[in-house]
């Protein structure tokens, strides 16, 4: 933009002709596009890639947590309590209820959903990661990722913050039918995400593909922005460490190692996860309202059970406690902790590969 101003300032202020200046301005644009356009198919074609894999890989462990999350019944000790109110748990722990969905379900039964789950998270990050490099470009000044790791951390955060927002928008209808399919057990209350997405459309209408998104995208705010915010400043600290060891440190030797990458995003998604969780769990229950599931995997979520969020929170603190907030708090870091990692450096490394591919 500087040297668009600079051009149209120096026609202004000498012979040179106006309309050579606008069409010189006017071809720089265009030259401009075609670099732009490869960016945003790079950042797009990255993050749908790593989010594939890190879906993938990590998708027995989003069954658990879901299974957890829309159980209505209190773990063993709140059970004891309140054993007057609800009927004995159907998942007590992580490691029971993995032996119990392999028995009942069989190998299948952990990848439950996961088509519908690459089909929103594909879109999602690609969404996710192409708007995040554009707001980093606007803050730096630089298309260049290298320049994008010493912006303010403060608008790291809300670039993330913003990025994922859009991306949850984007990709929403495909997030509630992931989570119907991987809660439903067995007998399948439908047998594929088509039946799913025709019932829900029939009883529900297109409302009822955005149920919960609310406490979604309050989730999502603080989430995606300590998740890319802590990330960028663990890169930042891992840099200086490496600086730190290395009195003589070389651009290569400052460089952030595979490894150090991983942790990286490691410790962003267990920071982000541990935070947002409860969030999470209201989403969920908005999002199984009414499923008609067999009743050995608990209390069914009744047809508008909750008027809005504030109430859903209310209503899960005041009958099943903290702890309720709280339910498959294990898995969700247990697997957001590998997930957020994996995610991370199949971005930087597809990233790469991509940009030496494409020049």
């Amino acid at each position: 933009m500087s040297l668009d101003f600079g051009l149209i300032l120096v026609c202004f202020c000498s012979k040179v002709d106006n309309l050579s200046i606008l069409k010189c301005v006017y071809w720089r644009r265009r030259m401009e596009e075609p670099g732009q356009i490869k960016r945003a198919l790079i950042d797009a074609s990255a993050g749908a890639i790593s989010g594939a894999i890190s879906r993938t890989v990590t998708s027995p462990l989003d069954v658990i947590k879901i299974r957890f999350q829309v159980q209505l019944e209190p773990t063993t000790q709140w059970a004891l309590l309140r054993r007057d109110v609800y009927n004995p748990a159907k998942y007590t722990g992580m490691l029971q209820a993995t032996k119990d969905i392999f028995r009942e379900e069989g190998l299948p039964g952990f990848w439950r959903g996961n088509v519908p789950a690459l089909l929103m998270v594909m879109p999602y990050t690609a969404i996710q990661f192409t708007v995040l490099h554009k707001l980093k470009t606007l803050a730096s000044g630089s298309s260049k990722s290298e320049d994008h790791i010493n912006i303010s951390p403060y608008l790291s955060y809300a670039s993330g913050a913003l990025a994922g927002c859009a991306a949850t928008v984007g990709s929403y209808p495909f997030d509630l039918l992931r989570t119907i399919l991987a809660s439903q057990g067995e007998p399948k209350v439908y047998p594929n995400m088509r039946s799913a997405f025709v019932d829900i459309l029939e009883t529900r209408g297109i409302r009822g593909l955005y149920a919960g998104l609310t406490p979604t995208l309050v989730e999502i705010v603080p989430y995606a922005g300590l998740q890319f915010g802590t990330y960028d400043t663990f890169k930042r600290w891992t840099m200086a460490w490496n600086r730190y060891r290395s009195h003589y440190a070389t651009q290569a030797e400052d460089a952030i190692s595979s490894f150090q990458l991983f942790l990286c995003g490691l410790a962003a998604g267990t920071c982000a996860k541990a935070v947002c969780h409860p969030l999470d769990v209201v989403k969920k229950r908005f999002q199984v309202e009414g499923l008609q599931r067999d009743p050995r995997y608990g209390a069914r979520v009744e047809q508008h059970a909750y008027r809005n969020m504030h109430d859903a929170l209310r209503r899960i603190l005041h009958a099943e406690g903290w702890a309720g907030l709280y339910k498959g708090i294990v898995p969700s870091i247990v697997k957001a902790a590998p997930a957020g990692a994996v995610t991370f450096v199949a971005y930087e490394f597809t990233s790469d590969w991509l940009e030496l591919l494409l020049t």
